[in-house]
């Protein structure tokens, strides 16, 4: 399946021997430059792997990183400081589902989509923490985390599941991401018409 994230090369870090990060970690800058140093910073000070660092609209920058919590924690505190003023947001997640890695290069077959969930955020980190709250509270499938590429700076989760299962897992993603101050909207759609699905995968 082509990625709609494409190019994003995410998870081919993350699937070095086939093990996933424990944790993951995200610094976000309204400067590349300072996005790029922030990167550097973060693989200096603590063993972690670098999943992605790369520029997203509207000139931001996003640097991933996984690893051990500890390792994790420790990187984003050393991009964090070098960030600054141009920290837009940033985030640490222990025990990480592995959905959310697969879901930042959509590459999840969706199945018999019975229900669809979106939640849209003002930050690339908002849907990371949405999607992993999410996936962690209902029986759903994340199909894609847009990492804010063409949208304006804007991010957001996408998944499907039982109409039940994708109302409890969308109302702990909306928590997530009302916490962190930066929700946008959210749709739930039953039955979604078969002519949407090919637009989604």
């Amino acid at each position: 399946m082509n990625s709609m994230n494409h190019p994003d090369p995410t998870t081919e870090a993350a699937r070095v021997k086939d093990v996933y990060p424990q944790a993951i970690g995200c610094i976000e800058t309204s400067s590349i430059a300072r996005g790029l140093e922030s990167a550097d910073a973060m693989l200096k000070a603590a063993q972690v792997t670098l999943l992605t660092a790369t520029p997203v609209c509207p000139g931001k920058y996003i640097v991933l990183v996984g690893g051990h919590v500890a390792e994790v924690t420790a990187a984003v505190a050393a991009g964090e400081a070098v960030a600054a003023d141009t920290l837009v947001d940033r985030l640490v997640i222990p025990n990480i589902h592995p959905q959310v890695l697969q879901a930042f290069t959509a590459t999840t077959d969706p199945g018999d989509i019975k229900a669809l969930g979106m939640i849209e955020t003002f930050s690339v980190a908002a849907a990371i923490i949405a999607g992993d709250e999410a996936v962690k509270a209902a029986q759903v499938n994340l199909l894609e985390i847009r990492l804010a590429r063409a949208m304006g700076g804007k991010a957001f989760t996408l998944l499907t599941g039982e109409v039940s299962a994708v109302r409890a897992a969308c109302d702990a993603g909306i928590r997530a991401a009302k916490t962190q101050g930066l929700l946008l909207g959210f749709t739930i759609i039953p039955s979604p018409h078969p002519d949407l699905i090919p637009s989604l995968v």
